[in-house]
């Protein structure tokens, strides 16, 4: 079988990302299995053309196996109402492809400091789940300013938005070895429960949802307390479900303590559809550079082979993203090739040329 991935290469450095994440893929598998489209949108493309997310591209998306995208926004590229129009290109295919859960996985790998003391890798493992179509962002666009005194956004908690992310959740901790402390398998709801109504609902419908899941011990954090225990105790964690603001915060804090955003992958996922990118912006000051860093693009990408490996029980695409994450951990922990960010001159193109190395190893 063969599988169609279209490819948004974006703004900023998401061409260069993007680029060097197709390159690795089409080393580990070719291009008889894996074939990518080249599709427009972002920032970049709305500046030219009025549109962020062309219907051409949507619908590739729709009928592709899955999506890789490089990173969307430029600065000064807003909206009358000083938006950001790269944010909508994600918004269009979440809502349009209805990619409900935004995995984000904290992980410290071989090679990368953490600036958390005494934290090898290992140590630091766990996943953030984001409940990714509800919460306080599904007002985008729908907030009301009146007479230039005051502001309002809404936030909304549904039972089907909830009960959904909380199954994904369950079951991805299933599939994981648990927490690097103690090896439990364990859910942990953030919220803040205490202090608003949706929030005691998301936590009393992941309850129920709960029950159906005697292997998977279930937990609680109010999203203060749990930026708080990230730093002092991330070992402890193993799946964490959380509604779209809250999980879009504490997901940059996790990936503070693991190296950065430079080294963190993230998928946006629903019944049918799969988007797969870095968790990073399109830095567009070190655009063209070849200065970019390509882990998190490429992490993303063995993300994908994962999940189209499940999707259609292909174990060629797992034991690909098994070999992708070697390589990476294999440059890492040379020593010899660091991303400028983690203090070394290893840009884009030589990173990427390294991890073709490995493979070829």
């Amino acid at each position: 079988m063969s599988y169609r991935i279209a490819t948004i290469a974006g703004d900023g450095i998401g061409p260069e990302v993007a680029g060097a994440t197709v390159q690795v893929l089409q080393a580990l598998l070719g291009s008889d299995v894996l074939r990518f489209d080249w599709l427009d949108g972002g920032a970049g493309h709305y500046d030219k053309t009025g549109e962020v997310l062309p219907q051409s591209t949507l619908d590739a998306c729709r009928a592709s196996h899955a999506i890789l995208h490089g990173a969307a926004g430029l600065p000064g590229v807003t909206y009358d109402d000083g938006t950001e129009v790269g944010n909508d290109l994600h918004l269009k295919l979440r809502f349009g492809l209805d990619l409900y859960a935004n995995v984000r996985p904290i992980c410290l790998l071989p090679g990368v400091e953490s600036p958390l003391r005494h934290h090898q890798p290992g140590t630091i493992d766990y996943v953030i789940v984001r409940e990714n179509t509800e919460g306080l962002y599904a007002s985008r666009g729908a907030g009301v300013v009146l007479r230039d005194e005051m502001a309002s956004d809404s936030l909304v908690i549904t039972r089907k938005g909830t009960e959904r992310v909380a199954r994904f959740a369950l079951e991805l901790s299933r599939r994981r070895q648990g927490a690097p402390k103690d090896g439990k398998r364990r859910l942990t709801v953030c919220d803040k429960a205490n202090i608003l109504r949706s929030y005691a609902f998301f936590r009393k419908v992941c309850d129920e949802v709960g029950a159906e899941f005697n292997d998977v011990e279930l937990d609680y954090a109010y999203v203060d307390a749990m930026t708080v225990h990230l730093v002092k105790r991330p070992d402890f964690y193993d799946v964490i479900v959380a509604e779209n603001l809250f999980g879009d915060i504490i997901s940059d804090l996790g990936a503070a303590t693991v190296g950065g955003m430079g080294v963190s992958p993230s998928a946006e996922l629903g019944d049918r559809h799969g988007l797969f990118q870095g968790a990073h912006g399109s830095a567009p000051d070190i655009a063209g550079q070849d200065a970019a860093n390509p882990i998190a693009t490429l992490l993303s990408g063995a993300m994908m082979l994962e999940w189209l490996a499940v999707e259609h029980a292909d174990d060629r695409l797992s034991d690909a993203a098994g070999r992708l994450r070697q390589a990476v951990d294999g440059v890492l922990s040379d020593g010899r090739y660091r991303p400028r960010e983690f203090g070394g001159n290893t840009g884009c193109s030589a990173f990427t040329e390294q991890v073709l190395r490995q493979l070829e190893g």
